[in-house]
């Protein structure tokens, strides 16, 4: 009688057991639907082609790490303006995204949808088909002009899995500084 308790308490203890655990293939998913990252992905690099204030031509480029057991693609990508006193606007129409990174540029990955919320300050970039787990993804954001006013820029960076009900990860912040050169002939000590 004993050993029949102690068989039946084990066999019930596996069957939970194997409930509750998640494969590596699998994503995390709430029961209200809401998918996660299994592993999130990272932000690697926040770098600017021109650092000087109200320059024209230069591009932003924020570079994002998914790892292979992330267990879902990457679908959005979610760049906020966090600080800096000017509120920088972008050419929507010129924002890039490839694999790789900006001195190592792959494939060009293309984009479903581009918006800008000038209000919250907020860049959002979907991907079309979402970027594979194990990817290394850039996006080069196209500023209209470097912000008029000197100092440091600092960019939220957040990342969504695909599906209908989706949990954002915060990435971190990409730093950018911006100077004022100035071009005078005797420098300021």
């Amino acid at each position: 009688m004993r050993l029949a308790v102690l068989l039946g308490t084990a066999i019930a203890s596996v069957g939970i057991l194997n409930g509750c655990i998640i494969a590596p293939s699998q994503a995390v998913q709430l029961r209200d639907g809401t998918v996660y990252f299994v592993e999130p992905p990272r932000l690697v690099e926040a770098a600017t082609t021109y650092n000087q204030v109200n320059i024209w031509g230069a591009t932003y480029y924020f570079t994002v790490s998914l790892p292979e057991k992330a267990s879902e693609p990457l679908q959005q990508i979610t760049i906020n303006q966090r600080e800096g006193v000017d509120n920088i606007r972008f050419d929507l129409k010129d924002i890039v995204a490839f694999e790789g990174t900006r001195s190592r540029r792959g494939q060009p990955i293309g984009l479903k949808d581009v918006t800008q919320n000038r209000q919250t300050r907020t860049v959002s970039i979907t991907f079309d088909p979402p970027v594979s787990p194990g990817k290394t993804v850039t996006i080069g954001l196209k500023p209209w002009q470097n912000p008029s006013i000197s100092g440091v820029y600092l960019f939220g960076v957040t990342a969504f899995p695909p599906g209908e009900k989706t949990h954002g990860q915060f990435l971190g912040f990409g730093r950018l500084q911006f100077y004022n050169h100035n071009s005078g002939f005797f420098p300021f000590w």
